[in-house]
């Protein structure tokens, strides 16, 4: 299979909505669902933090994550996102088909 979902977190709806739009409207991206209401516990430069952040979740190929990254790397404002690919092992064929068409 040679489609993936791509798990991103923003500290806004506001820039999660920035970074999805530019994804599918240059085609990286079939789809993107925006969840907000996340909160996370994290380790960052020596302490424990809590935050609320936005999961962004971008249906695309596989050929196309690289060129996904660099997008919501240029747009995003964490030093450093949460930007991990997850393929896609099975699903219903006709939404499969979808994601490849929808994407270049």
């Amino acid at each position: 299979m040679s489609l993936c979902l791509v798990y991103i977190t923003t500290p806004t709806i506001e820039e999660a909505e920035i970074i999805g739009g530019n994804l599918v409207s240059r085609k990286i991206a079939a789809c993107v669902n925006i969840v907000d209401g996340m909160k996370s516990i994290y380790n960052w430069e020596g302490k424990v933090e809590h935050g609320n952040e936005v999961i962004l979740i971008a249906k695309t190929k596989i050929a196309l994550v690289g060129e996904l990254i660099e997008n919501v790397k240029a747009l995003h404002s964490y030093d450093c996102p949460a930007i991990v690919a997850i393929p896609i092992i099975d699903g219903s064929e006709s939404f499969l088909n979808w994601i490849r068409n929808e994407t270049k």
